[in-house]
């Protein structure tokens, strides 16, 4: 589905250029993406939704979501035109239900034995794939721009590809507790096995990110435009690596510290006597509060150093995208987001939502080697009818979740 390049022969393509230093040919075209909305526009919405979903104990939330993914795709402008969303909340509802239905089920099964409670957790993955497949399916099948609709082209197989293996830490326990006595406290071995699966899982869980994003990044289509994804697995652990060295430098750095100030002050008996005692908590409530704000930071760093990652590495040979989200920039929104959320009690949710949105889609552009003008009109020219194709069919409906 990919189509032919069309820029300078002999142009290096520009996915392979590193993240922040993208080197592009001089002819290429820039399309911005800008975010229109205002928190006050949008808190009337939010209250609205809120207040609906609780007269109708949350059966309203499609309807909620519907209005509010209308709200900020007719407020994204992409190369000055806004984007669209048509989905139907009725169909969105049923996706829901289905959704709820599995969960419920896996609930009550859990309760009645661990065999029970394993064959429904199988039960909810072998289809959630298929679910997710036909979500994405039904997103982008009533997403627009310029007349045009977006499609999604993963196949089932590609799926359970990408969403099995986030569920297998969860079948290797359950499936352990099948072999447990209910009435007995758990043996040393299901301790060992689940300690065992945590490690693995924290091991492998760059790869399992990896292997989703490339799933849905690699078969977003406008047209007989498709995406690739040239992210490659080693660029996640190199970002996690990252995350997880400055989260244990936050804490390694304090503790040691903390140890150095109470073996200075003649040791722990000067703690029973009551000597120091305040001279170190004096020390020591500083350098943890540092701590917190090291590790509140860590947040906004790892997701707009992830944002950059998989954005800037999405495209194909005729466009691309490209993120430069600074980690300051999203540190100051995110902090002054939760500080006025606090004090105003989640009034200020909604205006929240919108500067966050704001500051993250703001980062991101798009370079085409074709005119914006003259590549919709080529989308246009050998679209046809295809876009309708592309809703979800899951159980032969829309799931909309």
């Amino acid at each position: 589905m990919q189509h032919a390049d069309i820029g300078t022969p002999g142009v290096t393509d520009p996915l392979d250029a590193p993240d922040t230093q993208v080197q592009l040919p001089p002819s290429t075209n820039q399309i911005g993406i800008a975010f229109t909305g205002s928190g006050s526009e949008y808190f009337r919405i939010w209250i609205v939704n809120l207040l609906l979903m609780l007269v109708t104990l949350g059966i309203y939330f499609p309807w909620a979501k519907a209005r509010r993914l209308r709200y900020f795709m007719g407020n994204t402008l992409v190369g000055g035109q806004p984007l669209g969303f048509h989905g139907d909340p009725k169909k969105m509802f049923k996706g829901y239900a289905l959704v709820g239905i599995l969960f419920t089920l896996y609930s009550l099964a859990g309760e009645f034995s661990n065999t029970a409670g394993l064959v429904a957790l199988v039960l909810v993955a072998g289809l959630w794939p298929a679910l997710f497949k036909s979500s994405m399916q039904f997103r982008m099948a009533n997403t627009s721009w310029r007349g045009l609709r977006f499609r999604f082209l993963g196949n089932l197989a590609g799926a359970y590809r990408a969403m099995l293996p986030l569920f297998l830490p969860g079948l290797v326990l359950v499936g352990g507790l099948a072999f447990v006595d209910d009435r007995n406290a758990p043996p040393m071995w299901y301790g060992i096995l689940a300690l065992g699966v945590m490690v693995a899982t924290l091991a492998i869980a760059p790869w399992l990110l990896w292997n989703l994003k490339q799933y849905q990044h690699k078969h977003y289509s406008l047209g007989h435009l498709q995406t690739t994804f040239r992210a490659t697995v080693g660029s996640f652990y190199v970002l996690a690596l990252k995350v997880l060295g400055l989260g244990l430098l936050a804490i390694a750095l304090p503790a040691a510290v903390v140890v150095g100030l109470v073996f200075g002050l003649d040791g722990f008996d000067s703690l029973r006597q009551q000597r120091g005692v305040w001279m170190i908590a004096a020390a020591i409530v500083p350098i943890l509060l540092g701590t917190l704000a090291v590790l509140v930071c860590l947040q906004p760093y790892a997701v707009a150093r992830l944002q950059n990652l998989v954005w800037t590495k999405t495209g194909n040979t005729e466009l691309r995208f490209v993120s430069t989200l600074r980690v300051r920039a999203l540190l100051w929104v995110t902090l002054k987001n939760w500080f006025l959320i606090i004090i105003t009690l989640g009034l200020y949710w909604p205006f929240a939502a919108v500067a966050l949105t704001r500051v993250r889609l703001e980062a991101v552009s798009i370079k085409s080697r074709a005119n914006p003008d003259l590549l919709v009109s080529q989308v246009q020219a050998q679209e046809g009818d295809a876009a309708g194709d592309a809703a979800g069919d899951f159980f032969g409906m829309d799931v909309g979740l």
